[in-house]
């Protein structure tokens, strides 16, 4: 199924040149005493970087997958209207205690519910990889952790102003009515179980939508594994742990292990599905980023699920703004929507499993489509830079890596 690229202006570098004077026009000679040197470097420089330095607009149009459109503006730090300004007040007095406190209860619940189906128990280890969970534990041990892990997901998904998720399962007959909701999630299990879910990546609300969904395994940083509550509740989910700083050959030791597990999900229905955002990075929802071929390498079928996040005040996408702004202009809002939509199992023909990159982009090609997403040809890097340009900073920055999920 093709879908028609909607191709991002091509990157253009505008240069200014400064305008000459026209000295016969002048009745008075107002020249300095000391002209300018031309040749002085310094002066060169500073009349480089203020003709170079683009404008937000040019920003914007540049790096559109990463441009916040509500009504907070850029980095959230836009020039807000006075009603918005007194619901905030009204939010940060009212409901944001209440959800701050709902939120670290159904935390701690969760976190010794974890403790207690993992007492006595020996995680499952790869002293190579570094690797620790719980996730493969059987018996009522794994139905206990998955069945409440699903079901707190979703409280705490409320606790966040998300009363009602939209979900729609499409049918296994692309060519049926793609909107038809009535389809089963069960459905697109009938034929093959998939190996792994591929999302879009929007926001940190992701994780929890689809560990409402399915209680999926994910890639996470390795420091998650040492955070309080935090890191227990992973090891349950079998998250697979990635140092991103390191520029050692362990990343290929986690690729492995990530398609080990999608190989052994794909073969046996008690293993955690594994949960990839093969963009790498978050957008602001209206993109699609190419994909990683790392998540295609084990050939095995996928579930893709486009996500979407209606908004009429703050848009819940993590894009271009801070995380602790977001988390509390998020709790600020009195009520937030999530839509998810289910597309059929893909099953990669043999030339796509044969080639990884092939099978990655036709299914990110099937994603814009039935998802009406715009291709984009940028990633990571182009998101460096574009958060360096509206911090002033024209050195690639490295606290960014935060939002690498």
């Amino acid at each position: 199924m093709e879908s028609e690229l909607q191709k991002l202006p091509p990157k253009t570098t505008q240069t200014t040149q400064p305008e000459s004077v026209d000295e016969s026009s002048l009745t008075k000679d107002d020249r300095p005493l000391l002209k300018p040197d031309p040749t002085n470097p310094q002066l060169q420089v500073q009349s480089q970087s203020s003709s170079s330095n683009p404008s937000i607009e040019e920003l914007e149009k540049k790096y559109a997958p990463y441009v916040r459109h509500d009504v907070y503006g850029v980095m959230g730090r836009g020039e807000l209207p006075w009603t918005e300004k007194v619901l905030l007040g009204i939010a940060l007095v009212t409901v944001v205690p209440m959800r701050v406190v709902g939120a670290m209860t159904v935390l701690v619940v969760y976190y010794l519910i974890c403790k207690v189906c993992t007492a006595f128990s020996a995680p499952n280890r790869e002293e190579e990889e570094e690797q620790e969970d719980y996730a493969h534990i059987g018996g009522w041990r794994r139905a206990v952790m998955m069945q409440s892990g699903m079901f707190l997901s979703r409280v705490m998904l409320f606790v966040f102003g998300f009363y009602w998720i939209s979900e729609t399962y499409c049918p296994i007959d692309l060519n049926a009515d793609s909107n038809n909701e009535h389809g089963s999630k069960d459905q697109a299990e009938e034929l093959e179980r998939p190996g792994a879910i591929v999302s879009n990546h929007i926001s940190y609300l992701d994780i929890l939508y689809h560990m409402s969904s399915s209680f999926p395994s994910f890639v996470a940083k390795r420091s998650v594994a040492k955070l309080p509550l935090v890191g227990l509740i992973s090891k349950c989910l079998g998250c697979v742990y990635v140092q991103r700083e390191s520029k050692s050959p362990d990343f290929k030791g986690v690729s492995g292990v990530v398609n080990e597990r999608i190989r052994e999900a794909h073969q046996n229905k008690s293993a955690p599905i594994m949960l990839l955002f093969p963009e790498g990075t978050t957008t602001n929802g209206d993109f699609l980023l190419p994909f990683k071929s790392g998540a295609f390498l084990s050939g095995a079928p996928v579930q893709p699920v486009i996500l979407r996040y209606p908004y009429q005040r703050l848009s819940p996408a993590w894009d271009s703004i801070s995380g602790v702004r977001h988390v509390i202009l998020l709790l600020c809002q009195f009520v937030n929507y999530v839509e998810a939509t289910w597309l059929p199992v893909y099953y990669p023909s043999q030339q796509e499993k044969d080639d990884p990159r092939l099978y990655a982009e036709n299914v990110r090609r099937l994603m814009a489509h039935e998802g009406n997403l715009i291709l984009s040809d940028i990633g990571l890097a182009e998101k460096r830079v574009y958060h360096a340009a509206l911090n002033g900073n024209n050195s690639m920055p490295t606290v960014f890596h935060q939002k690498d999920d």
